[in-house]
C-alpha cells in the first residue's frame, strides 16, 4: 500500500469516527493533519479492542501483537501511515507504548481507588496522545501537552460514565465517591442527587484546572497549530459545560454537541 493511500485511509476513519478530533485538525496544514489522523487512527484501535467483545485474554494479546507492529515493517494502511509520520516528526515510540499499555490496564483494572492511580492512567490513555501529538505541532512542551490530554480524558470520564458502567467500569475515584457518598447502586441506577452533583461538580473543577493549566501549551505553538488545540479545548469546555448546567445529568446520552455547534466552535478557533 502507498503511504498517500494509507494517509487516505486514517483521515476517512478520523471523519467517521473522531468525535471531536476530527474537527480540531480541520484548521492545521495537509501534511500535520494526515499525521496527526495517523496518531488518531492507532489510539483508536488500542481503544477498540480494549473495549471489544473479544475474551480478555485475546484481547492482551492483540494489543501486544499491536505495540510489537511497531518495530516491524508496516503492512495495513494505519502502520503505513504512522510509521511515515513518526519519520516525518519524530514522534516519540514511548507514547505510542504507553497507549497500549493503557489499553491493557482497561483489560486489568476497572476501578481506581484514588486520583493519583487515576492519574496515572489517564497519562496512559490520553497524556500520551497529547505527548505524541505535540511534536507534530512543531513543540517539545511535552508537559502541559500530556496535562492537557489529562484534562480532556477526565471531561471523557465525567460526560461517559454511563457508558463506562456498561462496561464494567467506574472510573471516578473510589474514595471520592465514598466521601461524597455516593454509591454504586446511584450510579447504576443513575441516580442524580445532591450528593453526585457535588462529586461532580468536584471532578469538574479538576479538569477545568487541568485544562488551564495544559494550555499553556498555546504559547509554544504557531498559529494553526495553536488554533487546532484550542479548539479542542472548546469542543470538551463547552460539554463540560453543558454537563454541568444539566446538574451533571449524564446517564441518558444526549450530550453529545451537533456538528454545526462544532463546526462554530472551529469558527472561533481560525478567528482567535
Amino acid at each position: 500500500m502507498s503511504v498517500d493511500a494509507a494517509y487516505d485511509e486514517v483521515e476517512r476513519l478520523t471523519r467517521r469516527e473522531a468525535r471531536n478530533f476530527a474537527y480540531g485538525i480541520r484548521v492545521l496544514p495537509r501534511d500535520q493533519r494526515r499525521a496527526i489522523s495517523a496518531i488518531y487512527a492507532f489510539a483508536r484501535r488500542v481503544d477498540d479492542l480494549a473495549d471489544g467483545e473479544l475474551p480478555v485474554e485475546e484481547k492482551r494479546e492483540r494489543l501486544q501483537s499491536l505495540r510489537a507492529a511497531l518495530d516491524a515493517a508496516p503492512e495495513e494502511a494505519m502502520l503505513v501511515a504512522l510509521a511515515d509520520a513518526r519519520a516525518r516528526y519524530g514522534i516519540p515510540k514511548a507514547a505510542l507504548h504507553d497507549l497500549v499499555d493503557g489499553g491493557l490496564q482497561d483489560t486489568e483494572q476497572d476501578r481506581y481507588a484514588d486520583f493519583p492511580e487515576l492519574d496515572g492512567y489517564c497519562r496512559r490513555v490520553a497524556g500520551a496522545v497529547g505527548v505524541a501529538c505535540v511534536t507534530v505541532y512543531g513543540s517539545d512542551d511535552v508537559e502541559r501537552a500530556a496535562t492537557l490530554g489529562v484534562a480532556l480524558q477526565l471531561i471523557n470520564i465525567i460526560r461517559d460514565v454511563r457508558e463506562d458502567w456498561e462496561l464494567g467500569r467506574v472510573y471516578l475515584p473510589q474514595d471520592e465517591i465514598a466521601a461524597y457518598g455516593v454509591t454504586e447502586d446511584e450510579i447504576a441506577a443513575g441516580h442524580t442527587g445532591p450528593e453526585w452533583r457535588a462529586l461532580m461538580g468536584f471532578q469538574a473543577s479538576r479538569a477545568r484546572a487541568h485544562l488551564e493549566e495544559g494550555l499553556g501549551l498555546l504559547e509554544t505553538l504557531d498559529s494553526r497549530s495553536a488554533a487546532c488545540v484550542s479548539t479542542f479545548a472548546r469542543l470538551y469546555r463547552v460539554t463540560l459545560d453543558r454537563i454541568e448546567s444539566r446538574g451533571f445529568d449524564v446517564f441518558d446520552g444526549s450530550l453529545r454537541l451537533s456538528p454545526l455547534t462544532k463546526l462554530r466552535i472551529v469558527g472561533a478557533g481560525l478567528l482567535r
